[in-house]
């Protein structure tokens, strides 16, 4: 199907910026311009966080069973829309079909979980110590209107997380969304807009990171923030939510472990975790990255991690057949240069890929690197591509000092047939998601986050809702 321009969702309205600029929209298949995108401007900002105050006060009045229900209609119409709204994801991002379908359809899973749990919020008596004529009680409330910064690697994903969760708290959600990939979440706000929900309650826009964030987060009607991105953006925005006491959930960035024991499964191991790896072209935040393999089947491993990377197939995310498609923009082909000529020039050895591939397009060979030095700048900084760096190591407790020693704290991954090693690995692995013996499956009744400088906070299992609620004591002494 072909593309189309992204407008503004302000107030339960499509509608064009208020100073008429836009921002162009390129498929990083081709490198050309396939639609615009409106960039709101301060008027526009104006308008929206006025519409989402009074929706919040229309909102949260709105008893859990009616929020669900609109909830649950939108989840329907995500889901009959998929077939429509993938290609629009892929073109925009670049992503093979498959995944922008597979995403597409996981939107409508997690809405419909969160619906449901809307009615779990509970309140709870509290006998009174002094008393039976005392009754005390634990009020839970929506915290009020979100603003929500999402970032362009998984454009519906990393919104219906926010926004369901948000909507089945009783809040009202201002989304800021990637202005690379805007139709993809266009579609999905669109859905819950036609399924009836109050104007206001949802709103998208569109414009410079910079000036949307500092006018959003101070402002006193925003009384949550929501971010998906960078470490060092999330600390900017976190310090600036501080100053002004707001509630605040982030995700950040990861440089996910790999732990593979001396008894993993090693065709299993490779296969999981190439999967994983090269999937959306390694730009996901949980993307395996650091493989730290015993010494004693590294060979192996690498050959087999190898295999699995060079009987991929690269190309545009449209084409029949496509595993992997491009990086979402020139400056990834940038950085994975600089990653793989830092690597091999400090000893790596590069065993497949390791190139730009064609001149049209932002495509990079799936690439693998062995004996990998830990000053690599790959085993110390998140590439967010689709390099592959393994590092060997003779204890499993140098494995996991290594997997610690830096400041990300988001996702690992270990394969080890032994009880002991996985019992170890569970309770010492600084990590928020941990996965053994398979590739990363997120669900949205599981918590999803990370710890240290990799944020804090949930957007997954009723841990998620915890961020969008107030806790208030009420205590009445009955006459």
């Amino acid at each position: 199907m072909g593309y189309i321009d992204t407008q503004l969702f302000i107030n339960g309205k499509w509608q064009p910026p208020a100073e008429g600029k836009t921002l162009p929209v390129m498929n990083p298949a081709t490198g050309r311009e396939i639609g615009r995108v409106a960039h709101a401007g301060r008027p526009d900002l104006e308008v929206a966080v006025e519409a989402a105050q009074k929706g919040f006060e229309v909102w949260r009045e709105m008893l859990p069973a009616a929020r669900s229900k609109i909830m649950r209609k939108a989840a329907v119409l995500v889901r009959e829309r998929a077939g429509e709204i993938a290609p629009l994801l892929t073109q925009e991002q670049g992503k093979p079909l498959a995944e922008a379908m597979a995403e597409t359809l996981a939107a409508a899973d997690i809405i419909e979980w969160f619906a449901e749990e809307g009615f779990r919020i509970y309140g709870r008596i509290v006998p009174s110590r002094v008393s039976v004529t005392i009754r005390q009680m634990v009020m839970r409330d929506p915290v009020g209107p979100v603003a929500a910064f999402t970032p362009w690697n998984f454009p519906i994903n990393q919104v219906v997380r926010k926004v369901a969760a948000a909507l089945a708290a009783g809040c009202s959600i201002l989304v800021k969304a990637a202005e690379e990939t805007p139709a993809a979440p266009a579609a999905l706000i669109k859905a819950f807009a036609d399924a009836d929900l109050p104007p206001g309650v949802l709103g998208l826009v569109y414009g410079t990171p910079a000036e949307i964030s500092s006018y959003l987060i101070p402002h006193p009607v925003i009384r949550k923030v929501t971010f998906t991105g960078s470490i060092a953006v999330g600390k900017q925005l976190a310090a600036l939510a501080g100053q002004h006491m707001k509630r605040v959930t982030m995700e950040l960035g990861g440089h996910a472990p790999v732990i593979v024991c001396e008894d993993a499964d090693i065709a299993l191991a490779a296969k999981a975790s190439g999967a994983a790896k090269f999937r959306n072209a390694g730009q996901v935040c949980i993307s395996p990255t650091r493989f730290l393999v015993h010494r004693s089947i590294v060979g192996d491993f690498a050959a087999a991690l190898t295999e699995h990377a060079k009987a991929l197939k690269v190309g545009n995310g449209l084409s029949e057949g496509t595993q992997m498609g491009p990086l979402a923009n020139p400056r990834r082909l940038d950085a994975m240069t600089s990653f793989t000529e830092d690597a091999v020039r400090k000893g790596a050895k590069l065993l497949a890929g390791g190139q730009r591939i064609g001149d049209t397009g932002n495509f990079w060979q799936p690439t693998i690197l062995t004996e990998v030095p830990k000053e690599a700048k790959v085993f110390n900084d998140e590439p967010f591509g689709p390099v592959a760096a393994i590092q060997p190591f003779d204890r499993i407790e140098d494995a996991i000092h290594e997997s610690n020693r830096l400041p990300f704290g988001l996702a690992g991954y270990a394969f080890t047939k032994s009880l002991k090693y996985s019992d170890l690995l569970a309770r010492k692995l600084e990590v928020g998601m941990l996965w053994m013996n398979m590739p990363a499956m997120p669900s949205a009744e599981m918590p999803f986050g990370g710890v240290k400088e990799s944020g804090y906070g949930s957007e997954g299992g009723p841990e998620a809702l915890e961020a969008f609620l107030n806790s208030r004591a009420v205590v009445i002494q009955n006459a």
